[in-house]
């Protein structure tokens, strides 16, 4: 039942994740949730608020712009000193980026959204320990040119049931990725970063659990010869139901952009 003094507002939030056990609450552990449920609690100076976030991330991934939405049953909030207070206290690894009001009609899990995730690894050399918490290192030197040539054959509509992690019955595999490919690294960049490294980019409407980890497994074992570009190409037809198992570091994996359509 919708409240008659509850206020909406949304939140844009970066984090970095390599020290947190993913967004989502859980008993005795370090997340992004709790962090920014006691942080809350301290700017406003009360306990009647909730959060929902527009996605969960697992442990260690990163993400460079998602959405929360704060349902807040108390008076209104001053939007420009709370977005202040509130980085101020975050802990350093977490920034809001911006917030605004929304009204009680705006969910933001049901709203229609386009996500943009990155994955960065390196190869050859190993990098730099001060990488760890953004990038994968693979030890084994990689095929990039066969790599870049099967990231692109995952876009389109396709029966990605290779692709989700314990599918079931029930479970709807089907499901359109608007744009993939890899490329160098120009994303993000640091003294400390190996000479080159490599990003992969994937976006769509909604992606299931682990499912751009094991497109990136899927990648890795193609790097390394492990699978050959028409194997590859079997896993693309869902009805074939190919177990995959490779699932890639979850260190690597960033939630870069969230979009949401109007």
């Amino acid at each position: 039942m919708q409240k008659p003094n509850r206020l909406y507002y949304l939140i844009t939030l970066q984090y970095l994740g390599f020290r947190y056990h993913g967004w989502q609450k859980q008993p005795d552990k370090p997340t992004v949730e709790r962090m920014v449920t006691r942080t809350l609690r301290f700017v406003l100076g009360h306990h009647n608020f909730k959060v929902l976030a527009a996605g969960r991330t697992d442990a260690r991934v990163s993400v460079n712009e998602s959405v929360i939405e704060l349902f807040l049953d108390d008076k209104a909030v001053a939007l420009a000193q709370f977005l202040v207070d509130f980085n101020q206290n975050l802990p350093s690894d977490i920034r809001a980026l911006a917030v605004r009001e929304t009204t009680a009609q705006f969910n933001v899990i049901q709203h229609p959204k386009l996500k943009e995730y990155i994955y960065l690894f390196s190869h050859g050399e190993k990098f730099h320990p001060f990488c760890a918490s953004l990038m994968v290192y693979m030890k084994t030197e990689l095929d990039i040119a066969l790599m870049q040539e099967a990231a692109v054959l995952f876009e389109g509509t396709k029966d990605f049931w290779s692709y989700a992690y314990k599918p079931n019955d029930t479970t709807d595999t089907v499901s359109t990725v608007i744009k993939c490919y890899l490329e160098p690294n120009t994303l993000f960049t640091a003294n400390f970063f190996p000479e080159e490294s490599f990003c992969f980019r994937v976006s769509g409407a909604g992606f299931k659990r682990h499912q751009v980890r094991l497109m990136m497994g899927m990648l890795f074992d193609l790097g390394m010869h492990k699978f050959t570009l028409d194997e590859f190409k079997e896993t693309l037809d869902g009805s074939k139901k190919i177990h995959l198992s490779h699932i890639a570091p979850s260190s690597g994996l960033m939630l870069y952009k969230t979009e949401l359509t109007y």
